[in-house]
């Protein structure tokens, strides 16, 4: 039989997108025992291995990059089919603001079907931090900003995201860098949630520590973990699969959850706001 269910491709483009079976299963909202089983079983029917299965994260085999290529196209297609009928008459232009490390983990998927769906609807993404998206908000700048609640900032709840050190494995860089004192550290700038939580973290816990890099840009921190030059505090959504997660079992002291909210200016009272932000929304929280 010629058959390719849908819902499973879904889920096959899922855990390519993500990169590991778990993360897969968030996307798609089943469980990771639940995907897994309907990948093994479209491998069975078709007779190939579509995924090299590593301890922490998958990678596709050449068939597997070949199905997952079709596989998005058909996706498309059907979201295109149903947008065309059910909402032929959405368009528009919608800002959203968000983060460099919620632009990279948590907004793709969600652009990516809002896309399909609403073809009509231009997006635009400004990547700032979610400090500075505070005036935009206000100032009608952007329509939506997917961010940390910092303060002054009002929002609708999504999640709380919890946050990890970051490091390059032992093995990759011969030694052990988060037992260095003081802790060479890599943070984002000034008025960053995720920073002041682990500068506070580390002075509460009497952790000696040095700003070894500072930058608004997660690029530039991942540089830093990637070098073995520093351990960096991170939103968990963010951490790359090539980086171990740390916490407690190495002597670093546990950092507080992130609070991640959708706020709204003033203008965003339009129908391609609600829907993106319904979206959004329903897409996100866990």
């Amino acid at each position: 039989m010629k058959a390719l269910d849908l819902d499973v491709l879904a889920m096959v483009v899922a855990v390519a997108d993500a990169g590991s079976f778990v993360r897969g299963a968030v996307l798609v909202h089943r469980s990771q025992s639940a995907v897994s089983m309907q990948v093994k079983t479209l491998e069975a029917a078709l007779g190939k291995t579509l995924f090299i299965r590593r301890a922490r994260s998958v990678t596709p085999t050449q068939d597997g990059h070949v199905l997952i290529a079709y596989a998005r196209r058909m996706l498309a297609l059907r979201d295109e089919a149903w947008a065309s009928l059910v909402h032929p008459e959405v368009k528009g232009r919608v800002v959203i603001g968000v983060p460099d490390d919620y632009a990279s983990s948590l907004l793709p998927s969600v652009l990516r079907k809002f896309s399909a769906t609403y073809p009509k609807v231009e997006i635009q993404v400004v990547g700032l931090p979610s400090h500075a998206l505070v005036p935009l908000v206000k100032d009608n700048k952007v329509d939506l900003a997917c961010m940390t609640r910092v303060k002054g900032a009002s929002g609708e709840f999504i999640r709380l995201e919890p946050m990890v050190w970051a490091s390059a494995a032992a093995t990759s860089t011969g030694h052990e860098i988060w037992k260095e004192r003081p802790l060479p550290i890599a943070v984002f700038a000034t008025g960053s949630v995720a920073r002041a939580n682990a500068l506070h973290a580390l002075e509460r816990a009497k952790i000696a520590y040095r700003t070894s890099y500072e930058s608004p840009s997660l690029l530039g921190l991942f540089s830093m973990v990637d070098a073995g030059l520093a351990i960096a505090p991170l939103a968990r959504c963010a951490v790359p699969e090539r980086f171990v997660q740390l916490g407690r079992a190495e002597s670093l002291p546990a950092l507080p959850a992130l609070e991640i909210v959708l706020a709204r200016s003033a203008r965003s009272n339009r129908a391609p706001c609600d829907f993106l932000a319904e979206q959004i929304l329903s897409e996100l929280r866990v």
